[in-house]
């Protein structure tokens, strides 16, 4: 395989921007990151040829490195999760004239301490109104939405439902739905503030007892953000 740098490039001189054991994701996450836009919009977006993204796109060759950051620039995304996949892309919120388009991540849970949405994958677009995102102070960017886990908050939200996360208020503003990570798994639960600094993650599900986060050990609790809006089949 082949670099496409210049119209004639040397694939022996130049580096590659891909490790060998993430180069075959490399068009996926093109695909990803371009979003709706067609090859030959996005190829005039990044100022590249059409004929450059097409052949990235069938992965029969791979950018060099200024053409990588021609093409992270394009689609607004991190030029080290395009390379390597390890690094976190913004929220891939995907806008036109009236809707906004908030990415649904497979993410039931998250191993390792990278970003929450490493190793999950995209599974569909969610269409909202960017009115109505907006009327409730929401930023479409700052958005995303995952499916909810078991049934330790039935009563509330049942195992399947979908929940819109506000990944801006990742602080804990007062008793509220958060989706949170502890312990390497990500759950949608209440959090709830303690005398004496500590934290109280807690089930709307009577059969589970609250979970005590103390004040030193609020490191290990990251909250990934509001839970704003939820929906889900009835």
């Amino acid at each position: 395989m082949t670099y496409m740098g210049s119209d004639k490039t040397d694939a022996s001189e130049t580096q590659h921007p891909i490790p060998q054991g993430v180069i075959g994701c490399f068009r996926e996450r093109l695909k990803e990151a371009m979003g709706t836009r067609a090859a030959r919009v996005f190829a005039r977006d990044s100022g590249l040829s059409e004929g450059a993204i097409r052949s990235y796109l069938s992965g029969e060759t791979y950018p060099t490195l200024d053409r990588l950051e021609q093409i992270a620039h394009a689609a607004d995304v991190s030029a080290m999760w395009l390379a390597f996949g390890a690094q976190p892309q913004r929220e891939l919120v995907i806008e036109d004239d009236k809707y906004s388009y908030v990415p649904l991540y497979d993410a039931r849970c998250s191993a390792g301490h990278g970003a929450w949405t490493e190793g999950a994958r995209i599974l569909t677009h969610l269409a909202f109104t960017t009115y109505s995102l907006r009327k409730h102070g929401l930023e479409p960017s700052k958005l995303s939405a995952i499916r909810v886990d078991g049934d330790s908050m039935e009563g509330l939200l049942s195992d399947g439902d979908t929940v819109l996360i506000d990944h801006s208020r990742n602080n804990l503003e007062g008793e509220a739905i958060y989706v949170i990570r502890l312990d390497d798994h990500l759950y949608v639960k209440r959090l709830q503030r303690q005398i004496g600094g500590g934290v109280a993650v807690i089930s709307a599900n009577t059969a589970y007892q609250p979970m005590m986060v103390s004040k030193e050990s609020l490191n290990d609790l990251e909250i990934v953000g509001r839970v704003v809006w939820a929906g889900g089949w009835v």
